[in-house]
C-alpha cells in the first residue's frame, strides 16, 4: 500500500501541471466585461485587392457598423511629391467616420500598418537618413495640427510596431529619434498615444514606458520559407497574464489588441493565391475560433485585420465571412457561435 502511495505522489505534480494548462486554455477572462470591437482599415490593401475602396469603406461603417476604426496616414499619399500635400482622402474617411458616430485611431510616422511597412513617397528614397527624419518630423507636425481639434480621432498611435525588427522593410529604429516624434506629437496635442508591439515576440514592456497604451498584434497561424505555417500554441491566458505583469511593472494604462489575425497569411498576394490555399490558414471555421479566442483574453477594445479581405470575399460571391463579421460584433449572437 505504502509503495502505490508513493508512486501515485510522483504523479501530482503531473496531474497538477495538467490541471494548471487546461485552466489557462479554458478560462475565460472576458466574463462579466464590455469588450468593443473595431477594424483597421487600409485604403492602399484596399487598392492592392482591386477593390473600389471608398465603397468597401463605407460598407464597413454602414453595413458592419463598425464605431472603432483604426486609419492610416500613409505618407506616400499625402505627400507626394516634396513638400505638397493632399489631405482630401483622409479628410473623407475621417468625415464618413465622423458622421457616423464612430471614433479613429490614427496611425501616423514612418512604419505604419501593411507590408511593406514603410511607405515612402520615391523622392525619400534619394534622401540620407538625417534629411528624412526632418521631412518625417515636418508631416507628422503638420498631420498633428490638421487634425488635433477634431474629436473622431481618440488617440494617435505614432509608428506601427516600432521594435518589430524582423519583419517589414524598414531601416532598424533609431530610439533617440523615435523618442523626438513621440515628444513631438506630445507638445501639439494631449490625445493619448499608442505604441503597438507584437504579441507573441515581444514583452512590451519598451512601449510600457514611452505610450499611455500599448496595442498588441495577435496571430495565430503564420507562414514562413523555412518550415511553412507555424501554429501558435499559446492560450488566450498568455496576453492577459502578460497584461497584468506589464501593468504592475510600468506606467502604461492599458493594453489593447490593435491586430488581431481574421485573414489568411499568404506565400504570395491574396489576388495572387486561390482560394484553397488562403483558406489553410483563415476560412469560415477559424475565424469563429479566432473571435472566441482574442474575446477569451479580456483585452479590449479589439481591432480585427483583414475587413478589406472579407469584402473582397464578398464581392466574388463568398460573403460567409462577412456575414459572420457582421453577426459577431452583436454580443448577442456571438453567445451562439462559440
Amino acid at each position: 500500500m505504502i509503495k502505490v502511495i508513493w508512486k501515485n505522489f510522483y504523479l501530482l505534480p503531473i496531474l497538477l501541471l495538467v490541471m494548471i494548462i487546461l485552466g489557462l486554455y479554458l478560462t475565460d477572462y472576458s466574463t462579466g466585461k464590455q469588450i468593443d470591437y473595431g477594424v483597421t482599415f487600409s485604403q492602399k490593401y484596399a487598392r492592392e485587392l482591386n477593390l473600389d475602396w471608398r465603397k468597401a469603406y463605407l460598407a464597413i461603417l454602414d453595413d458592419l457598423k463598425i464605431k472603432r476604426i483604426r486609419l492610416v496616414a500613409y505618407w506616400d499619399l499625402l505627400e507626394k511629391k516634396e513638400g505638397q500635400y493632399n489631405f482630401n482622402d483622409l479628410d473623407w474617411q475621417l468625415n464618413q467616420a465622423r458622421t457616423r458616430g464612430a471614433e479613429v485611431v490614427l496611425v501616423i510616422g514612418n512604419r505604419v500598418p501593411r507590408w511593406p511597412e514603410c511607405h515612402w513617397p520615391e523622392w525619400v528614397n534619394n534622401l540620407t537618413q538625417e534629411q528624412r527624419q526632418t521631412h518625417l518630423l515636418q508631416l507628422l507636425g503638420k498631420i498633428v495640427e490638421r487634425y488635433k481639434n477634431d474629436k473622431v480621432i481618440s488617440a494617435w498611435q505614432v509608428e506601427n510596431e516600432p521594435f518589430l525588427e524582423s519583419f517589414g522593410l524598414c531601416p532598424k529604429l533609431n530610439q533617440k529619434f523615435y523618442q523626438q516624434e513621440l515628444e513631438l506629437v506630445r507638445q501639439l496635442d494631449n490625445r493619448p498615444i499608442i505604441i503597438t508591439e507584437s504579441g507573441e515576440l515581444s514583452n512590451w514592456f519598451k512601449a510600457a514606458f514611452l505610450s499611455d497604451y500599448i496595442g498588441i498584434s495577435v496571430y495565430r497561424v503564420t507562414w514562413n520559407k523555412l518550415w511553412g505555417y507555424f501554429y501558435y500554441p499559446w492560450p488566450p491566458a498568455y496576453y492577459y497574464i502578460k497584461t497584468k505583469m506589464v501593468k504592475l511593472f510600468s506606467p502604461v494604462k492599458d493594453v489593447m489588441v490593435s491586430e488581431m489575425q481574421m485573414e489568411p497569411w499568404t506565400a504570395e498576394p491574396i489576388i495572387s493565391t486561390s482560394l484553397k490555399d488562403q483558406y489553410k490558414s483563415m476560412d469560415l471555421k477559424r475565424f469563429r475560433k479566432n473571435f472566441y479566442y482574442v474575446k477569451r483574453t479580456g483585452l479590449s477594445p479589439l481591432y480585427f485585420w483583414g475587413v478589406e479581405w472579407w469584402y473582397w470575399l464578398k464581392e466574388k460571391g463568398y460573403p460567409e465571412i462577412w456575414n459572420e463579421a457582421k453577426h459577431s460584433f452583436n454580443p448577442s449572437i456571438l453567445e451562439s457561435t462559440k
